[in-house]
């Protein structure tokens, strides 16, 4: 991802309203889900969120696997985009 796209497509996500949490993935699998706007700043292709009890989690454009635009509880199936059967 390239660090203009992961800034753009995180400030769309933060900027919606109303905010709906997303969900980053980092490479090697590990995800949270940014559940609050003000918990996180983006500035040329670096991200921090700060976690419940006000943990940083630091990221870049190099270390995202994906962003996705919904919490990680829900899967693909819960949102119907799977094909009927």
């Amino acid at each position: 991802m390239t660090a203009d796209n992961f800034t753009s497509v995180l400030e769309g996500l933060r900027q919606l309203w109303p905010f709906h949490m997303f969900t980053v993935e980092l490479h090697g699998g590990r995800r949270f889900e940014v559940d609050h706007p003000g918990a996180l700043v983006v500035r040329d292709g670096v991200a921090v969120f700060l976690a419940p009890r006000g943990v940083p989690i630091w990221f870049d454009h190099d270390s995202v696997n994906q962003i996705i635009g919904a919490p990680a509880s829900i899967q693909p199936d819960d949102r119907g985009t799977s094909e009927p059967e």
